[in-house]
């Protein structure tokens, strides 16, 4: 079907509406009073039903005027939107970008970041992906995503350090491990279960393993830090993630006779670096502006071998 009426007629009825009559439309519009009511003439021609009646010296919407102008609002605001990207597009800004951040990457600092990049790229559709361990890794090798928060940077490819986040191994004060009362090694470990995030990657890795016979591996870290709190084993979690549970008791850190805690690095990696787009260069800026000041001392940058 070949529409009757145009959106530049409903365009002209809503100024219409909303400056109050004829002459304030044709003003804000730049056009001469004559051609806007004719468009609205015309407009009530093509579909049959009057839209506006006269009341004193004020032109108002008739209950269908009402009904089809909220409708054609829409329209006008998708048509707007649909501009708006087409002009997003000319100036080089990419119409989705894709984003693998680490779960090891602070969540509260994520959404911070990405309630920036919803205001400065509303026209890039922003996709964000969590990734364990070898999953944002292969996500920079596979060239599956723009711009990727990693803990290792795969051969042929830069990082920037971000940060190091520390992990520490906790387990739920009613653990029996802590009924030994000494530092415990790994011999100890190994008689417990270990709650371990499973790998999203298809070559996983096992960083963090600490020789335990038995694994209950969990999707998520927030199911580990449960896991944890109910009794059901031991795990490596990020501090930011166990910081209430420690300080509310409900976790304690395991007096390990060494390396109780162990500090991850965090790299940025923008996957395309030659052919970035502006939206690309403005997720690398946003994730670099939310850094903590008081990150580790770190490469700078690094190229892997």
């Amino acid at each position: 079907m070949i529409p009757r009426s145009t959106l530049e007629q409903w365009a002209i009825l809503a100024a219409v509406v909303d400056r109050g009559g004829f002459a304030q439309a044709a003003v804000a519009l730049h056009r001469s009073q004559s051609a806007v009511s004719y468009a609205v003439a015309r407009l009530q021609e093509a579909i049959g039903v009057p839209l506006l009646s006269i009341k004193g010296r004020k032109a108002v919407l008739t209950p269908h005027g009402t009904t089809l102008l909220q409708r054609a609002r829409g329209l006008l605001r998708d048509m707007d939107t649909l501009e708006q990207l087409s002009r997003s597009l000319k100036r080089g800004w990419e119409p989705q970008l894709k984003l693998v951040v680490d779960v090891a990457f602070p969540r509260a600092r994520l959404l911070s970041i990405f309630g920036e990049l919803a205001q400065a790229c509303p026209d890039t559709q922003l996709m964000l992906e969590d990734a364990v361990l070898s999953g944002a890794e292969q996500a920079v090798i596979e060239q599956t995503a723009d711009i990727v928060v990693t803990s290792r940077v795969p051969a042929g490819f830069l990082g920037e350090h971000l940060m190091d986040v520390t992990f520490t191994v906790i387990a739920s004060p009613a653990h029996p491990l802590f009924s030994l009362e000494r530092p415990l090694s790994l011999d100890d470990l190994a008689r417990h279960t270990q709650v371990i995030v499973r790998d999203s990657g298809t070559r996983p890795r096992d960083e963090g393993w600490l020789g335990a016979a038995r694994r209950c591996t969990v999707s998520s870290m927030e199911a580990s830090l449960a896991m944890i709190r109910a009794g059901l084993g031991f795990a490596w979690l990020p501090d930011h993630v166990i910081d209430g549970s420690l300080r509310d008791g409900s976790v304690r850190a395991l007096p390990l006779i060494a390396g109780g805690q162990r500090a991850v690095p965090l790299y940025l990696v923008s996957v395309l670096a030659d052919t970035a787009g502006p939206a690309a260069r403005t997720t690398a800026e946003a994730f670099r502006r939310h850094i903590p000041i008081t990150r580790i001392a770190g490469p700078a940058a690094m190229a892997a071998e």
